[in-house]
């Protein structure tokens, strides 16, 4: 989990490398933004990402698990999340992911997230 937190921070929000993100999300998986619908399939998420970072100046997304539980064949992961966008501004969150495998690898499958403000 934290190899892959911080392959988030590292490689989107640090290089703005968004095809990262097939090596953090699985193929079919889901995003629930706040304020927004759900977003479907790694495109989708891309294109989220990439707007959204650009559009906030987003620098950074530090992710610090504090809980997983197994869940059927999955895990489920709360945690929390210092974002860090233009003129140094930083917004917590809160997240919840379900975890999948695919490829061998552990993937973010459903993820939400919200403001804790």
């Amino acid at each position: 989990m934290a190899d892959t937190n911080g392959l988030f921070n590292a490689e989107v929000f640090g290089k703005h490398n968004f095809d990262a993100l097939d090596d953090i999300y699985t193929s079919d998986a889901r995003i629930l933004p706040p304020g927004a619908p759900t977003i479907a399939g790694r495109k989708a998420i891309k294109e989220f990402w990439s707007n959204m970072i650009q559009a906030t100046g987003a620098k950074a997304a530090v992710l610090e698990s504090v809980d997983a539980m197994l869940a059927g064949d999955g895990v489920v992961e709360i945690g929390r999340a210092t974002l860090t966008i233009q003129d140094a501004a930083q917004i917590e969150v809160k997240y919840v992911v379900y975890w999948k495998q695919e490829d061998g690898r552990w993937k973010w499958h459903v993820d939400i997230w919200n403001t804790n403000a």
